[in-house]
């Protein structure tokens, strides 16, 4: 990044239900570490009434207005893929854009969600077995935080989606990457069975959320031995965790993967090393004060 652009970098996030994003403050946050002018401005599709057939207009318009970059989350961080000029090899493995940086006239597609979730995990679950998952959600942030726990080294991963077809097609991709005796599917209806012989599952949905309220798993199928992950960061201790521990097991908020996903963004978009335990701080604080 030059002298002149770092005076000038406008960043926005595209989404749906997204207007308590930490996003605009953990990344503001770190440019002003680095002496970055950095604007970050939410695009929220429920506000602003836009839908996936949007998405062509509004990159066009964002590289028209000088953004360098934008986060893309639910429910178009597979749709955008088509509506992009170029891939990293994350992206294309995984199946989905969260991080879309325009340079040269030209747009890019990253996946920093596999890095981002595979760190959190690292950091703080190191240790939890994983020879059988269960994930729900085979979506956008499902498919990385699949491809994040196969390169982790899970033995077999079972991923149940209401949509069954969109299941499969994870499964058909990553297994031909990991190897298809890794990877299944299963039916929304047979989870209880499906959980009775997992030592882990892992919410890859947006159930929790404040706006998708509620709790993907039944509270008889939890027990003390089962560890449980949600991606969900926003609240932090959604309820899906707060039945998980009354049960007696470990939990993992989404908090690690929201942070380690927006450094390797921040330094996708600026092209600079981000300050990773700053960045966790911000968003360990910001969290806390969302409590």
């Amino acid at each position: 990044m030059t002298r002149s652009e770092r005076h000038h970098v406008l960043l926005g996030l595209v989404g749906d239900g997204i207007g308590r994003s930490l996003a605009p403050l953990l990344h503001q946050r770190e440019a002003d570490r680095q002496g970055i002018r950095l604007l970050y401005t939410i695009i929220d599709a429920q506000v602003r009434s836009l839908r996936a057939q949007d998405l062509p207009d509004l990159l066009r318009w964002a590289g028209l207005l000088g953004y360098r970059g934008l986060n893309v989350t639910y429910p178009f961080k597979q749709e955008v893929i088509r509506h992009l000029d170029e891939l990293s090899a994350e992206a294309s493995a995984v199946g989905a854009v969260n991080t879309v940086v325009f340079e040269d006239g030209r747009t890019r597609g990253y996946n920093t969600d596999w890095s981002g979730f595979r760190r959190g995990f690292e950091r703080d679950f190191a240790a939890a077995p994983r020879d059988a998952v269960v994930q729900l959600g085979a979506g956008g942030a499902g498919s990385a935080v699949a491809h994040a726990m196969l390169a982790l080294g899970t033995g077999h991963l079972t991923v149940v989606d209401p949509d069954t077809d969109r299941a499969r097609q994870l499964a058909g991709v990553l297994g031909a990457q990991f190897g298809a005796d890794r990877i299944s599917t299963g039916d929304v209806a047979d989870l209880g069975p499906i959980l009775a012989g997992a030592q882990g599952v892992i919410n890859a949905t947006p159930i929790g959320m404040a706006h998708h309220p509620g709790s993907p798993v039944p509270e008889a199928y939890l027990r003390s031995d089962l560890w449980v992950a949600d991606i969900v960061y926003r609240p932090t201790d959604t309820a899906l965790l707060r039945a998980a521990r009354a049960a007696g097991a470990r939990t993992l908020h989404g908090g690690g993967m929201n942070t380690f996903q927006a450094v390797a963004a921040f330094e996708h978009f600026t092209g600079l090393p981000a300050d990773v335990d700053a960045m966790a701080a911000d968003s360990a604080e910001l969290l806390l004060r969302d409590v």
